[in-house]
């Protein structure tokens, strides 16, 4: 169980659990094994290729099998990327040149093309079209070998304690949380609260989806839950069903078994007699819990559950439970600002979350005086990721008129609109701010000596775990990183469940005023930028497509690559599907497909028929930056295309662009102040005592009690 607990711990923390075996002479196997992690970008620190070397042969040879299983996933070599063109890059055609050639290809095959009098052909319909015609391995043997450059990716990985204690330290972590894990780790957590339901636990678990996963484990072990919300109760029995823990998707409620009934009853029960206002929460999920007071059979259990009972009367309109919100909103409809902000003192969480409403709707400056002063004093009691939700809110509420409004549901669907609302007072606005850094402040620990790598600095804060993608070397939604290299290249990869399913990877390019200069896709192979490497229409053995870029080439100043779904499965249907780019020197050459060139692989798991992953953005200086969107566009039922959709994907892309998304330089900024000294890492120079390093990787030789922030656990910096 240990072994197959292994890959999370790596995937997660770049640390290899160390292994256990018989000591010998395993440093040959071991420096074999370091080879083969750098050819997929990978590399053992100094201390880990210390460690294996003590061990005997067949160890290291079973622990090395293990882990090159687990980085070739993390960056997407577990698959075959072909490609339709052989030698792509090189010898794209031009695109009307070679549609004309598979329609030629069609005839000289004795095949009918329907339409071909008229000249409208369905591509579809030529044999030599959409469908690779040369195997994997012919693909292989058309390219030359990557040679290696100083721009390489070496991903390093370092030294874990024992397998139990490295797994039980990730489950600590991941329950623990500030932030809601999404959807790349609420499985993981899953996995390991079963493995770790008897062992330590965290002191608290502070978001409502990692408590309900927690709690899942905690009913099939035998164990009581923790319950303090009566949704606390419906999460866990949407977990107990499989279903969705968020509350997002509906889910259809199996039967449970005696014990798990008694379990939601009892636990419902006892949340209500504790709270009888927490009877108000049931309207959010009124029909959730109604379907699940009929899988519980609640009206058998009445007079031994009274209270129990109460929550499905509430959930069925036979009992009134006003709700909290339903005050608050009356208070606002009759102008009573400030009732409205006593009231809410009680939540000071929702407080926060509809201060912007409360400062618009004031009518004098005494009004928002009050809501402001009420506002500070309940600081303290708000969590840190809603004060700093706030506190990016409060910057961008500077903006003046024609600035873009970003929405993006828990979904990751995004929509983009003008700013309509009236502006905050600025004397107003920078109180809050003030109040706002003074408290988050007091709430981070002193770092000692605080060491920074510079490109971690525009690394937005993880607020939410939604705004992050599940994969490898991801940032959250609105961050900035540096790409440095000649050519940047794109790809995708998805494998259809059963239905032919088409995905098109395309790129379009925009100027400084997000207007469109070009475009790469099926319909347009070749430009002055790059390179497309062909269509692929269906994948029931996996399919990749490519886009090859000179960025010294590119017009204008902004690149947006996006995944169109033509026809077939959508994103979250299909067995595999992700994303992701790789930076490369101009004479490196190499297949299409190269891991240790790959510079961020995402999954593609959303809604809607367009995903957005990121943009990139040359700036004043010249230098590129990826700025990372994670978001999907509804699109259409099928036959979507980059010529379609170009308008809704600039709008979203100048929206982002515009938005200041608060980041580690914020915090960074308030931790200098309470630390005796700042450093910023030069990349080379590692201190010989312990240190706070914050950076994208964690660099190999620090002291061993040094705190360490990656992204990884970039969460960690967000005050509780």
């Amino acid at each position: 169980m240990v072994h197959a607990l292994e890959p999370l711990v790596v995937r997660h923390t770049h640390r290899l659990p160390a292994p256990r075996g018989a000591a010998g002479q395993g440093g040959v196997a071991a420096r074999q094994f370091d080879a083969a992690l750098m050819s997929v970008g990978f590399k053992l620190s100094a201390e880990l290729l210390g460690h294996l070397s003590a061990l005997s042969e067949g160890t290291v040879v079973d622990t090395a099998v293990r882990t090159l299983d687990t980085v070739r996933a993390m960056v997407g070599d577990h698959v075959r990327h072909n490609a339709y063109f052989i030698d792509f890059p090189a010898h794209v055609p031009d695109t009307y040149a070679f549609w004309q050639q598979c329609v030629a290809d069609a005839v000289d095959r004795g095949v009918a093309v329907a339409g071909l009098s008229d000249g409208v052909v369905d591509l579809l319909t030529l044999p030599a079209y959409g469908t690779y015609q040369h195997s994997y391995a012919e693909m292989l043997a058309a390219h030359g070998e990557l040679l290696a450059a100083a721009g390489d990716r070496l991903t390093v990985l370092h030294l874990g304690d024992a397998p139990d204690d490295e797994i039980t330290a990730l489950y600590l972590a991941l329950a623990g949380s500030a932030a809601p894990l999404g959807d790349g780790g609420l499985p993981d957590l899953e996995v390991l609260a079963g493995h770790c339901v008897h062992g330590p636990q965290p002191e608290a678990i502070p978001v409502r989806e990692n408590r309900a996963v927690v709690n899942r484990a905690r009913v099939e072990a035998g164990a009581d839950p923790l319950l303090d919300t009566v949704t606390d109760v419906l999460r866990l029995a949407c977990g107990l069903s499989d279903g969705d823990v968020t509350l997002v998707q509906p889910t259809r409620f199996r039967s449970p078994s005696r014990r798990v009934r008694r379990v939601l009853l009892a636990g419902l029960d006892a949340v209500v007699a504790a709270n009888p206002a927490k009877l108000a929460d049931v309207s959010a999920h009124r029909e959730a819990f109604k379907r699940l007071g009929e899988r519980l059979h609640a009206h058998e259990y009445a007079a031994r559950w009274p209270h129990a009972a109460d929550v499905f009367a509430v959930a069925r309109g036979e009992k009134r439970a006003r709700s909290f919100d339903s005050r608050v909103e009356e208070l606002l409809a009759a102008d009573d600002v400030l009732g409205a902000a006593r009231l809410l003192e009680s939540a000071p969480g929702k407080l926060f979350r509809c201060l912007d409403r409360l400062l618009r709707a004031c009518a004098t400056d005494a009004e928002r005086d009050a809501v402001a002063r009420a506002a500070a004093r309940l600081a303290p009691k708000v969590s840190g990721r809603v004060l700093l939700s706030v506190r990016e809110h409060c910057h961008n509420r500077a903006r003046g008129s024609g600035a873009r409004r970003v929405f993006v549901n828990r979904l990751g669907r995004a929509w983009a609109t003008d700013e309509s609302r009236s502006p905050l007072p600025e004397a107003v606005r920078a109180r809050l701010v003030a109040a706002l850094d003074a408290e988050t402040c007091r709430r981070l620990p002193a770092p000692g000596h605080l060491l920074i790598d510079p490109d971690v600095l525009d690394v937005a804060l993880p607020l939410s775990g939604r705004a992050t993608a599940p994969g490898f070397g991801v940032l959250p939604r609105g961050s900035l990183s540096p790409v440095d290299g000649e050519l940047l290249r794109f790809f995708v990869y998805w494998k259809q469940t059963s239905d032919t399913t088409d995905f098109d990877l395309s790129a379009v390019m925009l100027n400084s005023a997000y207007e469109t200069v070009s475009w790469l896709s099926y319909t347009a192979l070749t430009e002055v930028e790059g390179e497309h490497s062909g269509d692929i229409t269906e994948a029931p053995d996996g399919a990749s497509e490519f886009i090859n870029l000179r960025l010294g080439a590119v017009r204008g100043t902004y690149i947006v690559p996006q995944v169109n779904i033509f026809s077939g499965e959508g994103f979250e249907e299909v067995e595999e599907s992700f994303f992701g780019f790789m930076l490369r020197e101009g004479d490196q050459r190499g297949r299409p497909f190269e891991p240790r060139t790959v510079r961020m692989k995402s999954q593609l798991r959303g809604p809607g028929r367009v995903a957005l992953p990121l943009a990139f953005i040359r700036g004043e200086d010249g230098r590129w930056r990826a700025k990372w969107l994670h978001v999907y566009l509804k699109g259409t039922p099928s036959a979507n295309r980059v010529e379609g959709n170009r308008v809704s994907v600039a709008a979203l892309v100048r929206g982002f662009v515009e938005r200041d998304h608060l980041t580690v330089r914020h915090l960074t900024g308030l931790m200098a102040d309470r630390g005796d000294v700042t450093t910023l890492w030069d990349g080379k120079t590692v201190p010989q005592g312990p240190v706070t390093y914050i950076g994208l990787e964690r660099p190999d030789g620090l002291h061993p009690d040094s705190c360490v922030i990656t992204p990884e656990n970039l969460g960690d910096l967000v005050p509780e």
